[in-house]
């Protein structure tokens, strides 16, 4: 197996279980979130908490990869940001959650916008180019949504729900790629 298709394969599996967790975290805030308590709090500090482990599981699996310096500034700046989310939680509430969230959103957006163009070759990156483009949009709306009276912690379980689709497809799409091409068959 070359260092490729070792790296195509240990990120399929990420991306299955990024997927599962997005998506059951997503059910779990939306059933928690209407009012803002300890396990609303906790659940938001646990999402970066997540990304975190999955970046250094990214890093550790394709070391030898250019792309690996961007997964060391989502490390730090998703480290920041569940600090900051545990701040924002403990002192003003769902807004400050959310602009926090929202910050984090665009940062991260970014870097994985930047790992995927960069991993393009590998196959299955799209979705998370697209993905990251698309949380760059999502965190301005959750900085804006979080100066009007109705906002809610139900908005950024829409927001892993989606991405939790893209890890999915992205997944499969990372399958595909390995059964098309020699060099990345696992």
């Amino acid at each position: 197996m070359t260092a490729t298709s070792s790296a195509a394969s240990s990120l399929r599996r990420l991306y299955f279980v990024r997927a599962a967790f997005a998506l059951v975290w997503a059910v779990l805030v939306g059933v928690t979130a209407a009012k803002l308590g300890p396990i609303g709090i906790t659940l938001v500090v646990i999402y970066p908490l997540f990304d975190v482990a999955a970046a250094v599981v990214d890093a550790r699996a394709t070391k030898q990869s250019q792309n690996v310096l961007g997964l060391y500034v989502n490390i730090a700046v998703s480290s920041l940001a569940a600090v900051g989310i545990a701040v924002a939680g403990a002192t003003s509430g769902i807004p400050g959650i959310l602009q926090v969230w929202g910050a984090w959103a665009i940062v991260s957006g970014i870097v994985q916008l930047v790992v995927g163009v960069g991993r393009r070759r590998m196959g299955g990156q799209w979705p998370m180019i697209l993905s990251g483009g698309l949380s760059v949009g999502a965190g301005t709306s959750f900085i804006l949504m979080a100066s009007q009276p109705n906002a809610a912690l139900t908005t950024v379980a829409g927001y892993a729900a989606v991405g939790g689709i893209f890890f999915l497809v992205s997944a499969i799409r990372l399958g595909s790629a390995a059964k098309k091409s020699p060099a990345l068959a696992s």
